[in-house]
């Protein structure tokens, strides 16, 4: 049977369409997407399951919008941190770093055991954006450090981002978070704590 392939579709901003997306966000995110159906939805919203399946003809295009949803907000968040650096690089990894873990912490494991069982391919599209949002902002800040000579200059840049983002990719992932007893945000934090305090040189060492 072929792989199917992840569609990364544009979030419309029709107010209806945000309104939606909204609310599924709040559902999905802390109970998983099994339990909550579009009926319920559409009668929460208090609109008809026509209209709702107008703007979403199937609740994996729901679930695929609430994702990109969030990793929208993550980037607004991320992007206000790194432009706000101004020099202070240890301050500004401790920020990204608690924006990650107040973005995690929304995710709970019904989502995981969901996405897992009933749409793996969407997993596809969260390890994607999560790429490119550690290598845009991690990544800057990390390249920040290197020239104020607060990050160990001793590892190579290209290997510290794939380490980074190998040990992402290898525990933040459904089976190992629910192999490990893990929330995704106890994943972040742990990663995050062992990665990055590794890296900070001298006084600079500790993120908490």
């Amino acid at each position: 049977m072929p792989t199917r392939k992840p569609v990364s579709r544009q979030l419309p901003n029709a107010p209806a369409t945000q309104r939606v997306v909204a609310a599924a966000r709040r559902h999905f995110l802390s109970q998983g997407f099994r339990r909550v159906t579009m009926d319920e939805l559409a009668d929460e919203l208090g609109m008809s399951k026509k209209t709702l399946y107008g703007l979403f003809p199937s609740k994996t295009a729901l679930v695929e919008s609430v994702i990109l949803d969030k990793f929208r907000c993550a980037e607004a968040d991320l992007r206000r941190i790194t432009a706000a650096s101004r020099g202070d690089v240890p301050g500004a990894l401790r920020r990204l770093v608690a924006a990650v873990q107040t973005h995690t912490q929304e995710i709970q494991a019904p989502f995981v055991r969901d996405i897992q069982r009933d749409a793996p391919h969407l997993f596809e599209v969260v390890e994607q954006k999560r790429r490119e949002l550690i290598r845009r902002h991690f990544g800057k800040l990390l390249s920040e450090g290197r020239r104020a000579r607060v990050i160990r200059r001793d590892i190579p840049m290209p290997l510290i981002m794939e380490i980074l983002l190998g040990t992402v990719r290898a525990v933040m992932n459904p089976p190992k978070l629910i192999e490990l007893g893990l929330t995704p945000d106890q994943g972040y934090s742990a990663i995050m704590s062992v990665i990055f305090e590794g890296l900070l040189a001298g006084t600079s060492r500790r993120l908490s």
